[in-house]
């Protein structure tokens, strides 16, 4: 076994314990006591300097069979090798060192057989020099000795000269006014004037005793005094201290002091926030800057005293903490109440730093009362205020826009066209403004706002998810459908009396569809462009559903709007006159001019809102027959039996349901046709089911038969569904022949003539307007 079948580990290690075993100045330190040895002996003593080899051989038999020991004993021979081998490798690798050290050793006592000779020769300069020094200390010592003496009666007579000049000093600082260095004085004397102000100094005493109450009454009147300042009252509450007087009494004054500052330090913050939101928005200079050293100097000024005050009164804390947290709470009411009058990121910017760099002033002089907390605390509850009011102010512009249908919708072209396209601007110009004035706050380094950057966020995240729910039930009131009792005060006072623009109705379904198609990808994209960090807590799946649903029944709400009022027009007509003593027909019925002019005011509103849809027209086939034809017929040949016309009328009308199979009311689409064609089947539904409730004579019943005609004819061209429309006027014409004494159709010549009449006047009415 030769070096290289080693492991390098072992052969590191087996070196580095040479090393170490050669150089160790202590032996102790790697040996093993002998009773630990024989106590718990192990193979692995071999490498220590308590090594027994009787021991170790017999501890070795004991655990190893034959080959074992064979093979321990090649382990142990090849270890042998490598030891003495890394031996000779260790002396090699030091000889030079070992030479260098002989050689350096020599050159040094070379250097030092000189160096006694030299030694003894500085000895006894310095000797020589010690005589002389004691020779000249010794034949001052008595001139010294006088020297510092006088020295110390010059002193003295200046104690004495300062004690019999101090009532003239004292005068001199009270009309200089300096009370500081009258009281410095007066305090430095009092150990003088304890000793012997009873004997020698005593006139001085006195007249300095008088001069201090004189100053004691000046720094009394200082601290009332309203024209002093905060500072200059602590100060002189400071000298009556140091003089022993009671200020405890005081206490109370300076407070109420502090109090009254307080309030003139809140008065001028707003002058200068007002003078700062000014200047920002008439100049475009940056809005970032620091706060002018201008708002510093009272603040700190007031700092000063409150940190004099709590210097002064220790046991004031409570006091100071409660006036600096009632000065906090100032700020952020005036803050909230900015907020309630829509004040812009910039100018709340422009506060909040205002308010910021009070509070690490304050902070800096009574940290006690952990007036940083107390801030961020206010500031969550002012931005949740400010996220809360963009949110409630975007929903108001949102209400106004729309609630201009009715204010000043008649003076317009287009007034559903203008509200819906001013309503979808207002909805996404003002989330976009949200976002970019929270942006704002975010992107500004106050550190008042960074630390509530990702719960500001979320909030308007959540104020985004708040927001579609509230602009829901807004359109749902606005729309005048399940309304409340409470809700029924705010509609009767946006809406006039209680009466809902169908016009607003459809333009809020069409601004459902908007927000569901549009507008909720495109707020999606800003947010997360926008806004890092926070909780997902925006759900757009949510909210699309919600729309969707709503533009669904919001259109539904305007077809039945309109439908009932043309519905109720169509009752009123049947209900008025005696269908029974009804007269020969000369001409159309005014209330189907009215009908028309009812679907042309629908028209005029689908067309401003809604987009055209897919131009297909059913017409109905020759197969299905002519309705009118044939039961005119049938009547003809039947005229001198009523009762078996009747029947047989019915017996028709049952095979036609039964042939026809047509799907008269479909899915409403959100497009002009299909609204139009929707509110015409549910009128002339409407009107069949009138009919079915009156008994015609056989003029009544021929009146119906020349008004259902008209719009057959007025109709065609503008019902996307031609075979509904005819259908659903054959069943009004059947209804009315069902419930007719004489059902005798008119003749075809009469008919026709009648209602080209009709048309002719219609025409002439068109152009003369025009």
């Amino acid at each position: 076994m030769t070096m290289d079948d080693v492991p390098l580990d072992d052969k590191v290690k087996r070196t580095r314990d040479l090393l170490s075993s050669f150089y160790s100045q202590d032996s102790s330190q790697t040996s093993v006591p002998t009773n630990s040895t024989s106590r718990f002996a192990t193979l692995d003593t071999i490498n220590t300097t308590s090594f027994d080899a009787d021991q170790y051989m017999n501890l070795l038999v004991q655990k190893s069979n034959l080959e074992g020991l064979l093979q321990r004993h090649v382990e142990m021979a090849a270890e042998i090798k490598n030891l003495d081998t890394d031996l000779q490798m260790l002396v090699y690798e030091n000889y030079n060192k070992f030479i260098s050290a002989t050689d350096t050793i020599k050159r040094m006592k070379n250097n030092i057989v000189g160096m006694e000779v030299n030694m003894e020769q500085l000895l006894d300069k310095i000797m020589s020099v010690q005589s002389r020094s004691d020779g000249v200390n010794t034949s001052l010592f008595e001139k010294r000795e006088h020297i510092e003496k006088l020295h110390r009666t010059r002193n003295l007579l200046r104690k004495v000269q300062f004690i019999y000049d101090l009532p003239t000093t004292l005068g001199k600082c009270i009309k200089s006014e300096a009370y500081g260095d009258a009281v410095r004085f007066y305090t430095g004397a009092m150990p003088i004037f304890k000793a012997y102000g009873d004997s020698s100094f005593q006139d001085c005493k006195k007249a300095s005793e008088e001069v201090m109450a004189v100053i004691i009454n000046k720094l009394q009147d200082k601290v009332s005094s309203d024209s002093e300042s905060i500072q200059a009252r602590a100060e002189a509450v400071m000298l009556l201290k140091k003089l022993d007087f009671p200020v405890e009494n005081l206490k109370s004054k300076l407070l109420e002091k502090l109090e009254q500052f307080l309030e003139e330090l809140d008065l001028f913050v707003e002058i200068k926030v007002a003078s700062e939101d000014h200047h920002e928005s008439t100049s475009q200079g940056n809005e970032t800057d620091s706060i002018s050293p201008i708002h510093e100097v009272p603040t700190r000024e007031f700092v000063e005293a409150v940190h004099a005050y709590h210097v002064i009164f220790p046991d004031s804390e409570q006091h100071l903490v409660k006036l600096v947290h009632d000065l906090t709470t100032r700020h952020f009411e005036a803050a909230k109440q900015q907020i309630q009058e829509q004040i812009s990121s910039a100018k709340l910017l422009n506060r909040l730093r205002f308010i910021w760099t009070d509070v690490l002033l304050i902070d800096d002089v009574l940290p006690e009362a952990g007036i940083q907390d107390f801030a961020f605390e206010a500031a969550r509850v002012a931005l949740k205020q400010y996220v809360t009011s963009s949110f409630s102010h975007l929903l108001q512009e949102i209400s106004d826009t729309l609630l201009q249908i009715q204010k000043d919708g008649t003076g317009q072209e287009h007034p559903l066209k203008v509200a819906l396209e001013a309503s979808r601007n207002v909805l996404l110009q003002g989330s976009t403004k949200v976002l970019s004035d929270i942006r704002h706050l975010l992107d500004d380094d106050l550190g008042l706002v960074l630390k509530l950057r990702d719960i500001l966020i979320s909030w308007v995240q959540e104020g985004f998810q708040s927001f579609f729910r509230q602009l829901n039930d807004l359109l749902v009131l606005l729309s005048g459908k399940n309304v409340s009792t409470a809700q029924e005060q705010f509609l009767t006072e946006r809406v006039q009396a209680d009466k809902v623009p169908a016009g607003l109705v459809l333009v809020i379904a069409e601004l459902s569809v908007f927000i569901e198609r549009d507008a909720i990808s495109r707020i999606t994209e800003e947010i997360g462009s926008s806004l890092s960090g926070g909780g997902p807590t925006f759900v757009p799946a949510e909210v699309r559903h919600t729309f969707r649903s709503a533009g669904e029944k919001f259109l539904l709400r305007y077809i039945n709007m309109r439908s009932q009022r043309i519905s109720i027009l169509m009752k009123k007509r049947l209900s008025t006159p005696n269908w029974i003593k009804h007269k020969e027909p000369r001409e159309v019925h005014m209330f189907v001019d009215l009908f028309l002019q009812e679907l042309k005011a629908v028209g005029s509103e689908v067309k401003q809102v809604l987009p055209h849809g897919l131009t297909r027209k059913h017409s109905r086939t020759e197969s299905n027959g002519s309705t009118s034809s044939s039961r005119g017929n049938t009547l003809r040949d039947n005229r001198t039996n009523t009762n078996r016309a009747r029947s047989q009328l019915l017996e028709t009308h049952l095979a036609k349901l039964f042939k026809q199979k047509m799907e008269i009311f479909t899915k409403v689409d959100h497009t002009q046709e299909s609204v139009v064609m929707t509110i015409v089947k549910l009128c002339l539904k409407s009107l069949q089911e009138f009919v079915r409730l009156h008994t015609f004579n056989r003029s009544g019943f021929q009146q119906i038969q020349l008004d259902m005609q008209y719009l057959r004819i007025t109709l065609k061209d503008s019902a996307e569904d031609e075979a509904a429309v005819e259908f659903l006027l054959d069943e009004v014409i059947v209804a009315s022949a069902e419930r007719c004494l004489d059902p005798c159709p008119l003749e075809p010549a009469i008919l026709d003539r009648l209602v080209q009449a009709k048309l002719a006047k219609t025409v002439d009415q068109e152009t003369a307007a025009s």
